[in-house]
């Protein structure tokens, strides 16, 4: 097994006149037996990278290795059915008019195993999948989650180095999903595979993978552990994407050493660390995720009004209008209850937010 290296990569689509470009200038580097999610939303171009990836679209630019092997580059692509991976697509693509392990034993048979070798290596995939004793179902007469696993047992068979999922469990309720996910992760680890998994769903992204490649408009946003991407984000977009946030303009008041006091909206002073980019004066913009703000009953560092409340299980999700109507999504433990119209105080910990630069056209239209 070998890791992958993706260097300035770009693929655009189009006549002259009217070019889209899909990926651009896209550096990545997977190392082998990770598990890689590339994330971001309709059109951020994280499929157009797998399918990069795969050998089914040929680059315009840059380069695709497979440890030391070339398979991709503008003046030819190695085919698929030669770069030692496995497709697991969004909508499985198994055949309903084969049984389980007809559609498992297909690509074996084209490699022209014995039969012997055929079922010992379906069995064994059946049994990584947990689909023993359903060789013999059609895919009718499996669970969508069922038909999910003989797609992914199908593509594991052929023993891939390299196993690239689009989307697999989107079309799946939301509890096989989340299942599925566990099971997805659970099978990388016991077969060392190198995954390369694309979906839209941060949350999806956060507990699967080992690396999340942040995505947006054809550009590599971030790349990072999960943790990082979601703690220390690199900029707007990626904090904006990676769950919710409260985006709440301000400038540098003054600064000391590596730290800046903030005034932002609503009266909110804070004392954070700064980005070495960042000057006096300079009109920026800090991201603050809702379960990083404390309320209380009685008012501390500065106060604010509940104005919406939603009980969401395992945490409850409060609106809370500051001073200048400035909302602020605000989540708490489910216990911790307070009432609509409720005067709250705020208390936020300046270390877990991040600072960005405001872009021009914000700062334009906040003046």
């Amino acid at each position: 097994m070998a890791g992958i290296t993706i260097s300035s990569l770009s693929k655009s689509y189009g006549g002259r006149h009217l070019r889209l470009t899909a990926v651009q200038d896209l550096d990545l580097a997977i190392q082998d037996n990770q598990f890689i999610t590339l994330l971001g939303p309709s059109g951020c171009g994280k499929t157009t990278t797998l399918r990069l990836i795969a050998g089914y679209v040929t680059p315009d630019t840059g380069s695709i290795h497979v440890g030391d092997r070339l398979v991709s580059a503008p003046s030819g692509v190695v085919p698929p059915e030669r770069r030692g991976m496995g497709m697991v697509f969004q909508n499985y693509a198994v055949w309903p008019h084969k049984t389980v392990y007809e559609n498992i034993a297909f690509g074996l048979k084209l490699r022209k195993l014995s039969s012997t070798q055929v079922r010992d290596k379906v069995e064994g995939a059946l049994d990584l999948v947990n689909l023993k004793g359903l060789a013999e179902r059609f895919p009718n007469e499996l669970s969508g989650g069922q038909q999910q696993r003989v797609a992914l047992a199908r593509s594991l068979v052929v023993e891939p180095d390299i196993l690239l999922l689009d989307e697999p469990l989107s079309n799946l309720d939301a509890k096989l999903r989340e299942k599925m996910r566990g099971e997805l992760k659970q099978l990388q680890r016991r077969t060392g595979i190198t995954f390369i998994y694309v979906t839209h769903d941060q949350a999806e992204a956060l507990a699967l993978s080992d690396q999340i490649a942040v995505m947006h408009a054809g550009r590599l946003q971030q790349f990072g552990s999960p943790f990082d991407v979601y703690t220390t984000p690199a900029n707007r977009v990626v904090a904006d994407f990676m769950g919710l946030v409260n985006l709440v303009p301000g400038r540098i008041r003054s600064i000391s050493g590596d730290m800046a006091q903030i005034e932002a909206d609503g009266g909110l002073v804070l004392v954070a660390p700064r980005p070495p980019e960042m000057a006096l004066g300079m009109e920026i913009e800090i991201a603050i995720r809702p379960e990083n703000i404390r309320l209380s009953a009685t008012p501390e560092t500065f106060a604010g009004v509940v104005s919406e409340r939603t009980f969401l299980g395992n945490l409850c999700e409060y609106v809370v209008v500051i001073a200048g109507g400035r909302a602020l999504r605000v989540q708490t433990h489910p216990l911790q209850q307070f009432s609509i119209g409720q005067n709250v105080g705020i208390t936020i910990d300046p270390s877990q937010c991040s600072l960005f630069a405001r872009e021009p056209d914000a700062v334009a239209s906040a003046a």
